[in-house]
């Protein structure tokens, strides 16, 4: 009888809820493992064939690793905070939290339906006071460490979704939730002090398994650079004697600074701008605002300025050069001001040519009439460090001004703290108020721990504002209240924290997780982090990845967690295409839904499928017509244990051991699919276990197959085929699951090889094949050979003029 997954994979996923096979506890006595992955932010169009790849290359892992002896834990979760659910919400007119409800509803039941092997009983919910509670502990944490602060500032503003973003979340230079346009506004923020923490963020990257390209992409966004800070006098308009400071990285080239150039936000814009030249400069300004960071640093577009009328001095020349305002300085990176250095940058040489600016060179080695020279090569035109290498002028000139009080040696970072407000309704309230002092005043003070959660407020509309405060904002009932310790009137903060707080740390909650006197337990911390093996999608790569060892970083500082990093090993799974060869996405109309091929063949199919179709880290299509192939070899397996009548095959079974070519090629396959499985490599394992399969199979057809062979496969494609191999483990006669069963452990003795083949090649054409033992003399070999009927045919009764053997590859003979 066939294999009838609709019959055999409910029964199991069943029996694993009730016997709870799956709910870890610490254990000492056993090496841990812990299995994450990214948990997944539930959308009402649910799963789509994609999102379990991931999810089924680490419960293979995870169930392998519990069969060799592992503790694991491997949980799961929702991400359920943030503007997508809101939005939705808006379009609607369902409150998000029903809407979050019935989706993460959906995401429970297709994933169980694929026999994940999660411990269901840490599931967590980043919307549940229960858990939030937690996130806005830690904040107060943060805020309490000196690493949050209020301020004015200038930020992305998505006018679509009616809130600031981080920089991170600005792809494109459009919004990366809903491609609206981004704005420059400046509004009250809270930030925090990521900053701070940027040279450990760089250096502890060193200490994890991470993907190279991911550790670039994070090095890259936290950008730090050596050079030095530089401070320009100005020398004439409303700034007259103040200074402008500049970083930069190549300050042997200040004696080719021929202008500087402001970003349109600097403070000292207003001030440097001669009455004259005032409307002009203002107009250039809420042009700049309407453009995003990413359209401003375009390479490839044309520059735009506006001169302010001001001057300032070149410390080395002691000539006054122009001050100019342009949009493609940003007020985020270094100063918001920059020494332009025509002759030896790219930007400023177009900037300077389509203003008339000269051009100077300080640095041999190009032609800067043609284009700016950006390499190295030997100082000229620059008094102080003529014929020094770049190396060298640098240390020099930065010596100089930093003895002549002019600058100085520096640091800089493209990193900017984060940007943690959201204008929104559907956010974890941050928890702090805003208490009058008196005269107009107001000072900040944090809820009390024992006030947590501040739970979010009921509301009929949460439409955002777009005034630059919260919806809560607009809810006195919420928002006014008395300062329980003054006892003076205060307004709760209106702000909501982004999705990425809840995000940030749930790795923490999944240990100990019904914990309601704490975030977690020390000891249950110290037991299970940091998480081993962490697999999601590369679109992490910077904003998760980063705030997350952020958020780790200062709690290991204040003592709440033991390790640095949070995340051993990191794997991003490729995406799985439409068979268009598109993203899959309801609007191209490519999805393929799980549940759908989960109907017509099965789960078990499904997540072989997923693994065969090629390398987890690669990008390849989904193709169903490819399907049939793994379907039929699950039913191959399946008849080798159980006969049309539902039964074991026990006549064509014997309990005998294993022997010959079978034993090899079995201890083979452990051996192979055991590695594999560790390195993820699950498409060759499922190719090694369908060659065993063939070996089975003809096995089978000279007499009965052994049980303990069959055993093995049962047991080395259980991680793969769950629902089957527990129904054919039962069939086998055991009584209990097989979900702690020992993995098979392969004979090392039956890998050695004890016969090799090798080519005979009769002048040069090899006309024969000869299966010799290994070690055999060169003599025997020779003997063999010229037994052969085929070598004595195209011999032709010659004797050979030279034979050369090479040991185990080759044997040749010469004839004339």
């Amino acid at each position: 009888m066939a294999y009838r997954p609709k019959i055999v994979e409910p029964k199991w996923q069943a029996r694993w809820q009730a016997e709870r096979t799956f709910q870890v506890v610490e254990d000492p006595g056993k090496p841990k493992f812990y299995c994450l992955d990214m948990f997944p932010y539930p959308s009402g169009a649910g799963l789509h064939v994609g999102h379990p790849e991931g999810y089924t290359a680490t419960d293979i892992l995870c169930r392998a690793k519990r069969m060799r002896g592992f503790n694991v834990l491997h949980p799961m979760g929702w991400d359920a905070f943030g503007l997508p659910a809101e939005n939705y919400a808006i379009k609607t007119g369902t409150h998000p939290a029903e809407t979050t409800r019935k989706n993460v509803e959906t995401f429970r039941r297709q994933i169980k339906a694929l026999g994940f092997s999660y411990d269901w009983s840490r599931e967590i919910d980043t919307t549940d006071p229960a858990y939030y509670r937690w996130t806005q502990w830690i904040f107060l944490q943060i805020y309490k460490k000196g690493l949050a602060y209020e301020a004015m500032a200038p930020i992305n503003w998505c006018e679509s979704c009616k809130t600031g973003l981080a920089n991170e979340e600005v792809k494109d230079g459009v919004c990366d939730r809903c491609s609206g346009p981004i704005v420059k506004r400046r509004i009250r923020q809270w930030m925090l002090r990521i900053t701070a923490y940027a040279d450990r963020l760089l250096e502890d990257l060193d200490e994890v398994d991470w993907p190279a390209s991911t550790k670039e992409m994070q090095k890259n966004w936290i950008g730090r650079s050596e050079g030095a800070e530089v401070d320009f006098a100005v020398s004439e308009g409303p700034a007259n004697g103040r200074k402008i400071s500049v970083f930069t990285t190549r300050p042997d080239t200040l004696f080719g600074a021929t202008y500087m150039v402001l970003a349109p936000e600097h403070p000292l814009v207003d001030a440097a701008t001669t009455a004259d030249r005032r409307s002009g400069v203002e107009v250039y300004r809420r042009q700049a605002a309407l453009k995003s960071d990413l359209d401003r640093t375009d390479l490839s577009r044309e520059k735009t300025g506006v001169f302010t009328g001001g001057h300032a001095t070149n410390p080395v020349t002691g000539k006054p050069i122009p001050v100019w305002v342009s949009d493609y300085v940003l007020i985020s990176y270094g100063t918001g001001a920059i020494m332009a250095v025509p002759g030896h940058d790219q930007r400023d040489w177009e900037f300077a040519r389509k203003f008339s600016l000269p051009i100077v060179e300080v640095v041999s080695g190009g032609d800067i009439t043609k284009e700016a020279y950006t390499g190295d090569g030997i100082l000229c035109n620059s008094p102080l460090i003529d014929g020094l290498p770049v190396p060298e002028a640098k240390r020099k000139i930065t010596d100089w001004l930093e003895k002549n009080g002019l600058g100085k040696g520096a640091v800089n970072y493209k990193l900017r703290d984060w940007v943690f407000s959201r204008q929104r309704y559907w956010g974890e309230p941050i928890p702090l108020r805003h208490v009058q002092s008196g005269e107009g005043r107001t000072e900040v003070r944090p809820l009390d721990e024992g006030e947590l959660p501040l739970l979010l407020p009921e509301v009929k509309s949460y439409e955002p504002t777009g005034t630059g405060e919260s919806p809560l904002a607009g809810i006195p009932s919420w928002v006014e209240h008395e300062d329980p310790v003054t006892g003076r009137p205060a307004l709760r903060e209106s702000n909501t924290m982004p999705q990425w707080a809840g995000s940030c740390w749930y790795y923490l909650r999944f240990v100990d997780p019904r914990n309601h006197a704490a975030a977690w337990d020390k000891e249950k911390e110290r037991y299970w982090m940091p998480v081993d093996l962490y697999v999601g999608g590369s679109e992490h790569a910077v904003l998760h990845l980063l705030y997350a060892r952020f958020w780790h970083k200062v709690l290991y500082d204040l003592g709440y967690v033991s390790t640095k990093e949070p995340f051993k090993r990191l794997v991003h799974q490729g995406l799985i295409l439409g068979e268009d060869g598109q993203k899959m996405s309801k609007s191209v109309g490519n999805v393929v839904n799980p549940d759908d091929v989960i109907d017509e063949y099965g789960a078990d199919t499904f997540r072989l499928f997923e693994m065969f179709l090629g390398p987890l880290e690669v990008v390849k299509p989904w193709n169903k017509s490819q399907i049939l192939g793994v379907h039929r070899f699950l039913h191959r397996i399946w008849a080798l244990v159980v006969d049309d009548s539902d039964r074991l095959r026990s006549d064509s079974i014997a309990d005998v051991e294993t022997s010959g070519e079978l034993h090899r090629r079995l201890h083979l396959t452990i051996a192979a699919v055991t590695e594999d499985i560790d390195n993820l490599r699950f498409n060759t394992a499922i190719s090694r276990m369908m060659e065993l399969v063939n070996a089975l199979q003809e096995d089978g057809r000279k007499g009965p197959v052994p049980r303990r062979a069959l055993e093995t496969l049962v047991l080395l494609v259980s991680p793969f085929a769950p629902h089957m191999g527990e129904e054919l483990w039962e069939k086998l006669g055991h009584r209990q699951s097989l979900a702690y069963y020992p993995w098979p452990v392969h004979d090392p003795a039956a890998l050695v090889e004890t016969t090799c083949e090798i080519p005979v090649q009769i002048n040069g054409k090899v006309r024969d094949r000869l299966t010799i033992p290994v070690g055999i003399t060169a003599a025997e070999v020779e003997r063999r050979a010229l037994d052969r009927e085929k070598v004595k045919e195209h011999l032709a009764g010659k004797k050979p003029a030279k034979i050369i053997y090479v040991p185990g590859k080759l044997l040749s003979l010469v004839v004339k």
